[in-house]
């Protein structure tokens, strides 16, 4: 049996900054934000974590939803799609422009 190594908490925020990176790669919105919420509360859930067992599977864990986040962040932007209205930069100033 191998002993783990304790991530350090400057690579635990790497990898959360790189989490919210990779959910910022979708092509569609509601991915996008969906993926970034799920990152933000779940390390804001687990952010006083203070079991060391815990914390290794959390981080790895991490690594492996940042390797389908990246897949499926290419596969997304294979595909386009329509944007939706709150996307459309300035179509609120127009809408009031027009009144």
């Amino acid at each position: 049996m191998t002993s783990q190594v304790l991530p350090s908490r400057t690579y635990i925020l790497h990898l959360y900054r790189s989490l919210l990176r990779a959910s910022q790669k979708f092509s569609s919105y509601n991915f996008k934000h969906y993926a970034y919420r799920r990152i933000r509360d779940s390390y804001h859930e687990n952010k006083n974590e203070r079991d060391s067992n815990k914390i290794i599977q959390l981080a790895q864990k991490a690594e492996r939803e940042l390797g389908v986040l990246k897949r499926q962040g290419y596969l997304n932007s294979l595909y386009s799609v329509d944007r939706l209205v709150v996307e459309e930069e300035g179509r609120i100033e127009r809408m009031r422009g027009n009144n």
